[in-house]
């Protein structure tokens, strides 16, 4: 039974990769503006069999929790965590050496031109 449950997960995994594959497929045509009608029709017939293959997983005693779209929804989601700042020890500064004072430099006065 163990071996058949695996067999079913390992299909459904691959069924979504090929989902995904066929997905993008669709989305490039929109995208250039071609007739996207049968990419869609193959995503629309690859959901089918993925539901299939989770409904007979599912029979034969598949025990992970799949939620539909809208317990997604309800779910409470929080933004993720900051990471904690350390704080890094200051070394004692040297004393300060004087700074000489900028040289002065002459300002030039406009004029009009005639």
């Amino acid at each position: 039974m163990d071996n058949r449950l695996n067999k079913i997960r390992k299909e459904m995994n691959l069924l979504r990769e090929e989902m995904l594959r066929a997905e993008a497929d669709m989305h490039d045509r929109i995208a250039r503006g071609r007739d996207s009608s049968e990419a869609a029709v193959r995503v629309l017939e690859m959901r089918m069999h993925l539901a299939a293959k989770a409904a007979e997983w599912k029979a034969l005693g598949g025990l992970a929790i799949l939620p539909t779209v809208e317990e997604r929804l309800k779910e409470k989601r929080e933004p993720l965590a900051r990471p904690r700042l350390y704080i890094v020890p200051i070394r004692k500064a040297r004393p300060a050496q004087p700074k000489a004072p900028p040289p002065k430099v002459k300002k030039r006065r406009l004029a009009a031109r005639a």
